[in-house]
């Protein structure tokens, strides 16, 4: 019988990141760990890993899938110890391959290295021709490894010297987790481009996760943000910190507020709920429609959609609803089953949507495949009129810093205009949230924030010889 998976990221979001989550000074480091990669599962859908020790010994599990499927108690029991770094992963570029998964762990003279990490090198390639000119054997494809390479040529000289040194040749985004026999250490570029945050568990102990969900779900206590360029190093004496590098422009992703972190995270300092519900505020500030009903497509565009309505006062209704048990394998459907992969994750409301004017609120547009044939499913029921807003600008650019937007040339945004995208996607109208309004929905100013994929100013070049399809990102 044949069988596929569908990849539903491909039809026109961008695939998330990764996740990263480690705990320092518990017995039951690992199963924390687990809780805290389980509420990040939306960073990294692909493979999960977690590696534990106790000073004397340390194990490692890893394997494609979600978290429970990778993790069983038996497993768990295993990986003992009062420290333990786990990670969730979607591959921006380069294979989904078991060789790949995270976190790495080597042994360099008889003592163990671990990295987790989320973000993406723009200059890996030159990095990774050095290292191999030097004599260095890479075992995968994400240019994570490159971090150990770069640790372990300088690990004689401790290892705060050594993060030092290794990492002032690394250029890009990286949110990590270091971890050798009994320390643990958070990294953070000094951009800031990926979030990071540290936490404190009741019995005294130590958490540092991508955001801030992960420590509710274990009952830690949010400490404050891992400032942009600043190692935290953890440790029987507790955390202490270091910043080795010169300061830089921050360049806090502000995609991670349009869509990628959980709504009910704090991700830069600011609450991701209230970001988006101000976006469609502000959209509804920017683009007034007359309508029936406002609606999101589930579950993206849920806050801003009832931000829109509630500033403009028109309905919030449930128009698509969201079937929450789609597995992640299916029966090849027959060629006549049209649209049948938007269809088993969506399914239209036909006695709602009947005759009526419709705004969809949605959080982004990136090839615009998704979008059409929801659209489509929206006419066969006979809606009347169909407007859309999108609560970001236009996507016209690609991220070199750990998203998996394509190549500009597949952004559609990239090579339509908004009237090309409006007629492609059989819309009545479409509307973009301004960058200005983008920016104020979240409180800081323009400068915090990496804005790249939507004007084009990227923060950090990518090195002249960078492909973002020649090589694996970190496991993002």
């Amino acid at each position: 019988m044949q069988q596929y998976i569908p990849d539903f990221n491909s039809w026109g979001k961008p695939k998330h990141e990764c996740g990263i989550c480690g705990i320092f000074g518990h017995e039951d480091a690992a199963k924390l760990t687990y809780f805290g990669l389980y509420a990040l599962q939306h960073r990294g859908q692909e493979s999960a890993g977690i590696v534990a020790g106790n000073g004397e010994r340390i194990a490692i599990h890893k394997d494609m899938g979600l978290v429970p499927e990778v993790f069983s108690e038996r497993i768990l029991q295993r990986l003992s110890g009062h420290l333990a770094v786990g990670h969730v992963r979607y591959s921006t570029t380069g294979e989904s391959n078991i060789i790949n998964t995270q976190p790495f762990m080597v042994t360099h003279k008889g003592e163990p290295l671990v990295v987790a990490h989320n973000g993406n090198l723009v200059n890996s390639i030159d990095l990774r021709r050095h290292l191999e000119a030097k004599g260095s054997i890479f075992q995968t494809t994400m240019d994570s490894e490159i971090v150990l390479h770069l640790l372990a040529r300088t690990m004689e000289m401790g290892i705060e010297r050594a993060i030092k040194e290794s990492f002032a040749c690394i250029r890009g985004a990286y949110s990590l987790l270091l971890m050798t026999r009994d320390t643990m250490i958070a990294v953070r570029d000094p951009n800031g481009f990926r979030p990071l945050c540290l936490g404190r568990l009741d019995n005294g102990g130590w958490v540092v996760a991508s955001e801030t969900c992960a420590l509710d779900l274990i009952e830690a206590r949010y400490e404050r943000d891992i400032e942009p360029g600043e190692v935290v190093v953890i440790d029987k004496d507790g955390p202490r910190s270091i910043f080795p590098w010169p300061p830089h422009r921050k360049s806090f992703c502000i995609f991670e507020h349009v869509y990628f972190a959980r709504p009910d995270s704090d991700v830069f300092g600011i609450n991701v709920y209230q970001t988006r519900k101000r976006m469609g505020e502000i959209l509804a500030r920017e683009a007034k429609i007359e309508a029936d009903f406002v609606m999101p497509f589930p579950d993206s565009g849920n806050y801003a959609a009832i931000g829109y309505s509630q500033a403009s006062g028109i309905p919030l209704e449930m128009g698509m609803i969201r079937n929450h048990y789609v597995g992640r394998t299916f029966i090849q459907p027959t060629q006549s089953m049209r649209d049948f992969s938007v269809r088993v994750k969506l399914n239209p409301v036909r006695h709602l949507l009947k005759d009526k004017r419709v705004i969809i609120v949605e959080d982004s547009i990136i090839r615009g495949t998704t979008g059409r044939s929801r659209i489509r499913s929206l006419r066969n029921v006979g809606a009347r009129e169909i407007h859309m807003l999108v609560s970001c600008p236009p996507t016209a650019h690609a991220c070199y810093y750990g998203i998996d937007f394509p190549s500009s040339s597949e952004l559609i945004a990239a090579t339509h205009s908004i009237e090309g995208i409006r007629d492609y996607l059989g819309l009545d109208s479409l509307s973009y949230l301004s960058l200005d309004g983008m920016v104020e929905a979240t409180g800081l100013d323009r400068n915090s924030f990496c804005l790249a994929c939507f004007d084009g100013k990227y923060p950090i070049s990518p090195d002249k010889s960078f492909n973002k399809d020649a090589l694996g990102g970190c496991g993002c």
